[in-house]
This record gives C-alpha cells, sequence and structure tokens, in this order.
C-alpha cells in the first residue's frame, strides 16, 4: 500500500509530528506486521525519529541545526535556500520502521517528524507499508 500525506508547513523551519497520520495509514492498510518506509520527495526537507514528548526537544534541535547551518553564509547557490539543502541532508529523506501488531515499533518516547527547511509551502510524504 502507498499513502500520501499532504502536508502544510507553517514557518521556514517547521517540524511536524506525523506519527499519528502514519499509524492512521497503518490501521487503513490491515497490515499486523511488516515495514514502513516513510519518504519526503523534497530536496529542502526532511523526516526523522526523535522524542516527540517534550516540544523543547524539536526547538533545541531547530536552534542547534541553525547554528550549525545558518541561512546566509555566502553560499553559491543561486537560489538562495542553501542552507535548506544541506539540513535536509543532515536530516535524511526516507526512514524505515518496523511495524508490530498494527503500529509503528517505536521507543517510548519516539515520533516520527516531517522537517521543513524552506518553508512555509505545500509538502508530500510517501508512506510505503509492506506486509511482513
Amino acid at each position: 500500500m502507498l499513502k500520501t500525506i499532504n502536508l502544510r508547513t507553517k514557518s521556514h523551519t517547521d517540524f511536524i509530528d506525523i506519527t499519528s497520520l502514519i499509524n492512521q495509514a497503518i490501521s487503513e492498510s490491515k497490515v499486523d506486521s511488516g515495514i514502513c518506509t516513510i519518504y519526503v520527495p523534497h530536496t529542502t526537507a526532511g523526516v526523522f525519529i526523535n522524542e516527540n514528548a517534550d516540544p523543547d526537544v524539536v526547538d533545541d534541535v531547530k536552534n542547534h541545526l541553525e547554528k550549525l547551518v545558518p541561512w546566509m553564509n555566502n553560499y553559491k547557490h543561486m537560489e538562495g535556500n542553501a542552507a535548506a539543502h544541506i539540513k535536509s541532508i543532515l536530516t535524511g529523506n526516507s526512514i524505515n520502521i518496523i511495524i508490530e501488531n498494527g503500529r509503528l515499533l517505536l521507543g517510548t518516547w519516539q515520533g516520527v517528524f516531517f522537517a521543513e527547511f524552506d518553508g512555509p509551502r505545500n509538502r508530500k510524504v510517501y508512506i510505503k507499508i509492506l506486509r511482513g
């Protein structure tokens, strides 16, 4: 099963917890055990797993990424969004997660986040669910 999630990001850098949307897609697929691939088809966005219980964690990640890769830094890319491309490389554009008992097999405090680095924009996330 392939599912597309459409997102509207709200700010230049925006992290959206998409865990519940992925679990909903798994529930719709009726797959009890398998693999879920989450893929972001954008060069200035990414996807990652991290803590979703404390919102300060994602704020810390945003702030540190900005320090590592500032928006303005004499980049050569003419479009002016080189920092977004670099941050996308750092977070990656796909992850695979085990499905067990009809849900993502995540740690207690883990969630899946869509990462926007060049927003606000309309974005897509593809979810591929494979029975195992």
